[in-house]
C-alpha cells in the first residue's frame, strides 16, 4: 500500500476507535473524519445545527438552529426553496424533493419538471427512509412516521404515516407534558381530502 494508503488507513483505525470509546459507535470514513456542526456552519445552516458529510444538499436550503440532518439523506433546494425550521430532526435516509422530472421524462421532453417550494416547520420530525414531494408544506410540532411518502400538506400538531401519508393523530401539550393523541376512528381520510 502506498504511503497516503496507509495514513488514511491509519486516520480510519483511529477516527474509528475514538468514535467507539466515546460514543459506542462506528462511521463511515467521511462521516467520522469530518465535524458535522462546522459543515452546518459552512453551509449558513442555524446555530447548533448538525448535517452529516454524507448528507447530499442542492441549491436553495435554508435550515434553522438546532436541527439535526441525519446521514445518507438529500435536500434538494434546486427546483425551488427548500425551508426547514429549528428543533427539527430530519432522520437518516430522509429525501426531500422541490422538483420531479417524472412528467418530463415520459413526454420526451415536451413537458416541464414540477416543482415546488417545500417548507417544514419548527419542532417537526421526519422519520427515517421518509420521502417528501416536491409543492408541500409541513407545520410546526408534526411527526412524519418512517417510511412515508408525503405528497400533501401537512397542518400543524399532526401525526402522519404511510404511503401515502395519511392523520395518524395530533402532537397535543406543551414542553415536558406534550404527548401524542392516536386517532382511534376507522376510517382515515387522506391528507388534502
Amino acid at each position: 500500500m502506498s504511503d497516503i494508503g496507509d495514513q488514511l488507513q491509519q486516520l480510519r483505525t483511529t477516527s474509528d476507535d475514538e468514535l467507539r470509546a466515546a460514543w459506542d459507535r462506528s462511521l463511515p470514513f467521511a462521516d467520522a473524519l469530518f465535524d458535522r456542526w462546522e459543515r452546518a456552519e459552512r453551509l449558513g445552516f442555524g446555530a447548533g445545527t448538525s448535517v452529516y458529510d454524507s448528507a447530499a444538499v442542492f441549491g436553495d436550503v435554508t435550515v434553522g438552529e438546532h436541527t439535526w440532518i441525519g446521514p445518507v439523506t438529500l435536500l434538494d433546494g434546486s427546483g425551488a426553496s427548500l425551508s426547514i425550521g429549528s428543533h427539527c430532526n430530519i432522520s437518516a435516509g430522509v429525501q426531500i424533493y422541490t422538483h420531479d422530472s417524472a412528467l418530463r421524462c415520459v413526454s420526451f421532453g415536451a413537458l416541464d419538471l414540477d416543482a415546488g417550494a417545500v417548507s417544514i416547520g419548527q419542532g417537526t420530525y421526519i422519520g427515517s427512509q421518509s420521502i417528501i414531494r416536491p409543492g408541500v408544506s409541513i407545520g410546526e410540532r408534526c411527526i412524519i412516521g418512517a417510511n412515508s411518502f408525503v405528497n400533501a400538506d401537512v397542518p400543524d400538531a399532526t401525526v402522519v404515516g404511510g404511503s401515502p401519508a395519511r392523520p395518524l393523530g395530533r402532537v397535543v401539550g406543551e414542553g415536558t407534558d406534550t404527548r401524542i393523541v392516536h386517532d382511534s376512528s376507522p376510517h382515515i381520510t387522506a391528507l388534502g381530502a
